[in-house]
């Protein structure tokens, strides 16, 4: 099924992009990657810091980015951030790769009152409570697999093509905790947040700081 793979990451990009609030004035992006979710960001925030520990990702994102994009090269739990500052901080499948006790908090304190800390991120698979979504996936991942490889051959958008930096980004085969799991632990951090979980193959967490 390789011909017919698509990029889940990109796919859910719009689900982040409709979680930023009105007006926006400046937006962090967490594992930024290449940077093609930090571009689209651009287009809808005056100002964009996207940062990813990764010098391969940050030099191809450099090529990419528009000039209202501040490339960072470093890791969120180590790299100094503004206190009460972004008015949205998102991430795409980066947040597995961290202990959610400790990188929550600093994004937290990164955010100014009122503002949100969208994110998308891989679940431990938990078929005992997650069946349903599983088969769902499996099968929707095949259909729309096939629909996205037909319309980019007949030229109609890159329909959530994988990006060329696809293989040489950072891979987390066995993420720690099941979707039930985050919930528990991101609920002890950030109180009202909402996590749930996607289809395919992801879960997203949303929580608007209190003003």
């Amino acid at each position: 099924m390789g011909k017919f793979k698509w990029s889940h990451n990109a796919y859910y990009q719009r689900f982040l992009i409709r979680q930023l609030p009105t007006p926006c004035t400046r937006v962090l992006d967490v594992g930024c990657g290449a940077g093609a979710f930090a571009g689209e960001l651009a287009r809808r925030a005056e100002h964009v810091d996207a940062i990813d520990r990764s010098a391969v990702m940050i030099d191809a994102a450099q090529q990419a980015v528009p000039e209202n994009v501040r490339c960072i090269l470093g890791d969120v739990l180590e790299q100094p951030l503004p206190d009460r500052t972004y008015d949205a901080i998102v991430s795409i499948s980066t947040l597995h790769h961290m202990p959610l006790e400790e990188v929550l908090p600093v994004l937290a304190r990164a955010l100014r009152p009122g503002g949100v800390i969208a994110a998308v991120a891989l679940p431990r698979p938990d078929l005992v409570r997650e069946l349903p979504v599983e088969l769902v996936a499996a099968i929707g991942q095949r259909v729309l697999g096939m629909v996205f490889r037909i319309l980019r051959a007949r030229g109609q958008g890159s329909w959530y093509a994988v990006e060329q930096t696809h293989d040489v980004m950072p891979v987390v085969l066995d993420p720690p905790l099941t979707t039930r799991q985050v919930r528990a632990r991101v609920a002890a951090v950030l109180p009202g947040a909402r996590v749930r979980r996607l289809v395919f193959w992801r879960y997203s967490l949303v929580w608007r700081k209190p003003a």
